[in-house]
């Protein structure tokens, strides 16, 4: 007679490998009022804006919830007010919005793999893409991360109607995508061009609008959880795209519309990114943060964004971040599987509201640190 298991045995097991295997995630209260924040992705400050909390304190007609899916009743004034402050900023014809980043990403992936033969996608790209695409089961080519003439060779090799698929920039490199270049690649090969813009719109190009400083792709997706420092997410493109997705995008069609309330927010967020001064700051922090860890030498990557990566031994990592939260400092430990074996890392992310004072302590405690571990 078989002997009885432990409900979900299988889980605990695998659980337990990856504590062995020191990769086991936790979740972690952050009940640390006064550290100094170096781990959000609240890059240009909005999220505690006094022009935010005021919209939010003003927005008192609002609805906190939407109630019903946009194809029933969701969708309100505030959330097309939302959609087509978007369009004029970036030139797009239409928008369409989500509760998140990897929603909208999922949506459109899945969505419009699912009408083509071949996705061509950088080795980087986030998850939430490659979920999306995977839930779709169309033929997925992936080219040598930011390689152009790679990701040509691949374009050579797909069949029929193609998707070409990219990050403006990329979460955890912080590098910034070729865009130029593969947008005119698309073209040349006929493929459609999708870029997520979640780490870049707000904060790089010369109107800190992200990938739409450089071009115009087939879809674009803007998320409202980093720079703009609110929650939620959007798909931007053609009157085309936008009515496809609206008719065969199974998670737009079957969910509750976003807050009302908090896309009232996002509209003050967009206003402030217009406006430009916590942009500035935020790159006079980027320089700043780049000449002071050079000087310590600080293995860091090459970004010239607000993602500053700093390269750890593989079992140090977990050990150097929780250091620096001794000394009042929160960064990101990125550990595989997220990142590739052997290039764990600390994140480092930097703000419009950070002071150089507050950076060059983060700059010396790294130092201290590593120095320690090494």
């Amino acid at each position: 007679m078989p002997q009885p298991t432990e409900p979900l045995s299988f889980l605990s097991d695998a659980l337990r490998q990856r504590q062995q295997q020191g990769l086991l995630r936790q979740r972690r209260v952050l009940d640390e009022p006064n550290a100094i924040n170096f781990a959000s992705n609240d890059y240009l400050g909005l999220s505690r804006h006094a022009d935010m909390q005021h919209a939010l304190s003003t927005a008192t007609d609002l609805a906190i919830g939407a109630s019903a899916s946009p194809l029933v009743s969701g969708y309100l004034n505030v959330h097309q007010q939302l959609e087509q402050q978007l369009c004029h900023m970036t030139g797009y014809q239409q928008a369409m919005l989500f509760c998140s980043g990897f929603a909208a990403n999922h949506c459109l992936l899945q969505t419009l793999s699912a009408a083509v033969d071949t996705v061509v996608a950088d080795k980087l790209v986030h998850a939430s893409v490659i979920d999306g695409i995977r839930a779709s089961g169309v033929k997925l080519i992936r080219y040598r991360h930011n390689d152009v003439a790679h990701a040509q060779q691949c374009l050579q090799r797909a069949e029929g109607q193609t998707l070409l698929v990219t990050e403006s920039v990329f979460s955890m490199d912080g590098d910034v995508a070729p865009l130029t270049q593969l947008s005119q690649l698309a073209r040349a090969h006929g493929a459609l061009l999708i870029v997520d813009d979640a780490h870049g719109f707000g904060v790089v190009g010369k109107n800190g609008l992200g990938a739409s400083d450089w071009i115009e792709a087939d879809a674009l997706v803007v998320t409202f959880g980093k720079a703009m420092g609110c929650q939620g997410a959007a798909v931007l493109g053609s009157n085309t795209l936008i009515d496809y997705l609206q008719n065969f995008g199974r998670h737009y069609i079957y969910s509750t519309a976003p807050s009302p309330l908090l896309v009232e927010v996002a509209k003050t967020a967009l206003s402030l990114i217009k406006n430009g001064a916590q942009r500035n700051r935020l790159l006079s922090n980027i320089e700043y943060f780049i000449r002071t860890a050079d000087r310590h030498k600080l293995p860091r990557l090459s970004s010239t964004t607000a993602i500053q990566p700093i390269l750890c031994q593989s079992q140090s990592v977990l050990k150097v971040a929780s250091g620096l939260r001794e000394k009042g400092l929160l960064v990101g430990a990125i550990r595989p599987p997220t990142v590739p074996s052997g290039s764990q890392r600390l994140r480092v992310t930097l703000s419009a509201c950070h002071t150089h004072e507050q950076i060059a302590q983060l700059v010396t405690a790294l130092s201290e640190e590593l120095s320690i571990d090494g």
